[in-house]
């Protein structure tokens, strides 16, 4: 897809700030560090769309990405490993669980899982509770540049078993740094926003 334009709209924390657009959304969730903002500036050709940090759990808010005026990409809160407090943490959870379970728009969930390792009890739990609300699930093995070729098949059969995927989602192993898995990447999302 040639994405001609790509801009945070709007940074939201409750629903009386998401935008009022009823374009298709689709919210892209993962571990702290695992590449979810790289994932995003990679398939939309930008550098600094959403911000990547070598801190991880920067991102505090719901981001809204406007995608060709056609749809939304929303960049979650990540997982598992910010080093902020438990209230914090909680008052993240009940925001993410708002908008997944209530949020009309949303079409899918990219679930970004990094390849080199197995999935952590978070991201098991993540799945499962995305599956619980029938949420699609797309998922993508990042990282997989840091996997010697030969090994590839094997780490990716192994995370798929450990998930038990679904036979509706859909995985993509993928690389920012040399691009591998773009191209499939945006037919899924193309599906799943159906545009």
């Amino acid at each position: 897809m040639n994405v001609s334009k790509a801009e945070l709209k709007i940074s939201a924390v409750g629903p009386d700030q998401y935008p009022e657009e009823n374009w298709p959304e689709l919210a892209f969730a993962g571990r702290s560090n695992v590449g979810k903002s790289s994932f995003i500036n990679t398939i939309t050709h930008r550098k600094k769309l959403a911000y990547t940090s070598q801190q991880p759990g920067k991102t505090k808010t719901l981001n809204f990405f406007n995608i060709n005026d056609l749809c939304y990409f929303v960049d979650i809160p990540g997982y598992g490993y910010a080093k902020v407090s438990k209230k914090e943490r909680a008052a993240w959870g009940r925001m993410i669980e708002e908008y997944i379970t209530s949020r009309e728009q949303l079409k899918g969930v990219v679930l970004l899982i990094d390849a080199r390792h197995d999935p952590s009890e978070d991201d098991l739990k993540m799945y499962d509770w995305l599956k619980h609300f029938e949420i699609p699930i797309m998922l993508v093995l990042t990282k997989i540049d840091k996997i010697n070729k030969t090994k590839r098949t094997k780490h990716i059969k192994n995370i798929i078993e450990i998930i038990d995927i679904d036979e509706d989602d859909v995985y993509v192993p993928f690389s920012s740094e040399t691009g591998d898995g773009k191209d499939d990447a945006w037919k899924q999302i193309r599906k799943l926003l159906n545009v």
